[in-house]
């Protein structure tokens, strides 16, 4: 064989060798690429929640989209991103941020959640229902939240089942008064309910007495007012917010509907209400 076929042969033997060991060798640098990219994802994700749980939306939105680059975090990743933009659309009111969340939401695969996760990815949908002007949907959703679960608990539970209530309360206002009448029905016996199990929900104290005026039943709104107003230091703010809401409920609706069914002056009434709440004062 010619002296120049040799080595040119030899050359090549050796550009193969390179190749390979360079090729090994970035195989090695790019693996712990890979393996430090999970990490990282996981730990945007965990700031993520923590910045949400604080009511840091843009935080939250920021460290999501962080973490939305690994594949295994994604969809975690936008559950969380899409109920950052719902409650900052509840507080800023921006259009834009609606369109986002539900963006988010149907992108996702809730097949790969946890059963909490899929607990809160139902509670993003009842939001966004409710938040899109939908209430009679998102009591459905919300509904079957709260009603079979015992995984919800806390301030978690307390808010879900005020908005169920809230989403049927407007879903009823502008139907005929049998189907109203049927709706606050269904609120008044859920929050009954709720109240045997925790005497101290300020969400079942207010609205059993909201829902029984719902109904027009204003004798027994104003006993649920009072109950309320006497169980309210069970409340996990010693009764301070559940005091305000059912004053609130009682002076704007219950005193002058039944000052009109009864006849009576509205003074008499509102007065009558003070006395009640001057001998259960502190």
């Amino acid at each position: 064989m010619p002296c120049a076929t040799i080595e040119r042969n030899m050359r090549a033997e050796r550009d193969t060798v390179v190749k390979f060991v360079t090729a090994v060798a970035l195989a090695g640098c790019l693996w712990p690429a890979v393996a430090v990219a999970a990490p990282n994802a996981k730990s945007a994700l965990m700031r993520a929640r923590t910045a949400y749980n604080q009511g840091q939306w843009d935080e939250a939105l920021a460290a999501a989209e962080e973490a939305r680059t690994s594949p295994d975090f994604a969809d975690g990743a936008d559950l969380i991103a899409a109920r950052s933009y719902l409650e900052r659309f509840r507080t800023a009111k921006t259009a834009d941020d609606l369109v986002n969340a539900r963006e988010h939401l149907k992108r996702l695969d809730p097949s790969k959640f946890s059963r909490s996760e899929r607990l809160e990815f139902l509670v993003g949908l009842g939001e966004a229902l409710y938040l899109d002007d939908q209430p009679g949907a998102a009591a459905v959703v919300f509904e079957s939240v709260v009603v079979p679960s015992t995984e919800l608990t806390g301030s978690a539970r307390e808010r879900v089942l005020d908005w169920w209530a809230a989403a049927l309360d407007r879903d009823a206002r502008p139907r005929p008064e049998i189907d109203r009448r049927e709706i606050y029905q269904r609120v008044r016996e859920r929050m009954a309910e709720e109240l045997t199990l925790n005497p101290g929900s300020a969400t079942a104290s207010y609205w059993i007495s909201a829902a029984s005026r719902g109904q027009g039943d204003l004798q027994a709104a104003w006993d649920a007012a009072e109950a309320g107003w006497v169980r309210a230091p069970l409340t996990a703010d010693g009764g301070h917010t559940l005091r305000s809401d059912l004053d609130e409920l009682v002076q704007r609706a219950i005193v002058p509907e039944r000052s009109r069914i009864l006849g009576q002056p509205a003074d008499a009434i509102a007065a009558e209400w003070e006395a009640f709440k001057d001998r259960w004062r502190r």
